[in-house]
């Protein structure tokens, strides 16, 4: 499952089996034992190929070294959306110790209906998180101050592009500019009027919350210089940077440089557009079928690479309040983000571990696989879905908005984002 298709997951669930708020886990006095029980534990992951493999070898790793403490693993179960088949199972007591597939966006919701432990109940669990995390993991702590996720790895997304279709377009296809918005409007125009491709970039001009991820919030994280959409309880993005980059769609969309309806497929993969925004599962996925090279994400002055943020398309690992054996789930937890099994996932899959320093904590990868060094060093630089119960409604209240006046083109684009911010600010203070 690539970093776009695990993001669609999140896509159905949140109308949602998490209407009913069960604690999944009995009373505090039991919850207390089961802090510090232990045993044997299950675990669900991904279904995703490369992400199954290294569980898989994670998993006999552990048991081979705790025969009386045991991880069952299996893929996260079928369902509409893995955020549903998750939610119903807190509802029904029956959650996981661990889940190593956890949506950032969903957080907030598992923690309301009482799903999640704190991690950081455990003695060492904020520094741990905190310590391997560095500086982003407190995109990631609670209101209460506490840990309800652990920062997993991460998908930061930039801007693939063609080279084939580029240098059909008359553009450098080696080191493209693309840093401006106006240097990407003037190559996005000739990839245009080339004919190289039909649009120059595609991304889902759909309305469902998480494909604001995908367009709007990496160029808003640039502009603003890391800024998150909803900083202390009010809404960012109506400032002088959101209009800068809903502007930038604007005019992709008002000029034909993108789609206004959804394509079948992978617009990029198809050869439907010459660029698309994706993280670092892209360069296996493209692999051998499109000669594609990769750039930050532009803003309105041309940033450096090296000063840029994007979008983290993260996920991450929730300790279940279903799970009887607690200390061992932490352990279990600690060892499979330990630096060894973050350069077993590295390897495996090409995901970004969450883990400061990354380059300099494996040398050996980024030299033998130089794709993927850009993102490695972008993977210093994200930011993350805003926290709290409510993230998938301001999600979709900010994409209600774009839509109609960024896609669509209607209406005053400053009172839109205005109206959108008005909104989340109250769902963020609910």
């Amino acid at each position: 499952m690539n970093g776009r298709a695990k993001v669609l997951a999140v896509a159905v669930g949140f109308g949602l089996v998490l209407a009913g708020c069960s604690s999944g886990g009995g009373g505090a006095s039991a919850q207390t034992s089961a802090v510090q029980a232990r045993g044997p534990i299950s675990i669900w992951y991904s279904n995703n190929e490369q992400e199954l493999a290294w569980g898989k070898a994670m998993v006999e790793a552990w048991n081979t070294a705790h025969p009386e403490e045991k991880i069952e693993g299996q893929e996260i179960p079928a369902g509409k959306s893995s955020e549903e088949v998750i939610g119903a199972a807190i509802t029904a007591g029956t959650a996981p110790c661990l889940v190593f597939n956890t949506a950032p966006s969903a957080v907030g919701q598992f923690q309301r209906q009482g799903g999640l432990v704190n991690l950081a109940t455990f003695p060492d669990g904020a520094s741990y998180i905190e310590g391997r995390t560095g500086e982003a993991a407190k995109q990631y702590k609670a209101e209460d101050g506490g840990y309800y996720q652990l920062p997993w790895k991460a998908n930061p997304v930039m801007i693939f592009y063609n080279k084939d279709m580029f240098k059909k377009a008359g553009l450098d296809a080696e080191k493209p500019d693309l840093s401006t918005y106006q240097k990407f409007l003037d190559a996005a125009r000739k990839i245009k009027s080339s004919g190289a491709a039909k649009y120059a970039i595609n991304p889902a001009p759909t309305s469902e919350f998480f494909q604001a991820q995908f367009d709007f919030m990496p160029l808003y994280s640039a502009e603003s210089g890391g800024k998150q959409i909803v900083v202390d309880r009010k809404a960012t993005f109506n400032d002088a940077a959101g209009l800068a980059a809903a502007t930038f769609w604007k005019t992709i969309y008002a000029e034909g440089l993108a789609g206004k309806e959804p394509v079948q497929g992978d617009a990029f993969g198809t050869k439907v557009s010459a660029m698309s925004i994706v993280g670092p599962w892209a360069i296996s996925a493209y692999k051998g079928k499109i000669n594609w090279g990769a750039v930050a994400v532009p803003t309105s002055a041309g940033k450096p690479a090296a000063e840029t943020y994007t979008f983290s398309d993260a996920k991450n690992v929730g300790l279940y309040t279903a799970c009887k054996n607690q200390a061992t789930a932490w352990d279990v937890l600690k060892f499979a983000t330990s630096e060894e099994q973050d350069g077993n996932l590295l390897t495996k899959t090409g995901q970004m571990p969450m883990r400061a320093n990354l380059q300099q904590a494996y040398p050996d990868f980024f030299t033998k696989n130089p794709a993927y060094t850009q993102f490695g060093d972008q993977a210093a630089r994200m930011v993350e879905v805003p926290g709290g119960p409510h993230t998938v409604e301001m999600l979709q209240a900010l994409r209600d908005a774009y839509t109609k006046a960024v896609v669509s083109g209607e209406g005053d684009l400053q009172q839109a984002l205005n109206e959108a911010a008005d909104k989340v600010t109250t769902l963020a203070g609910q």
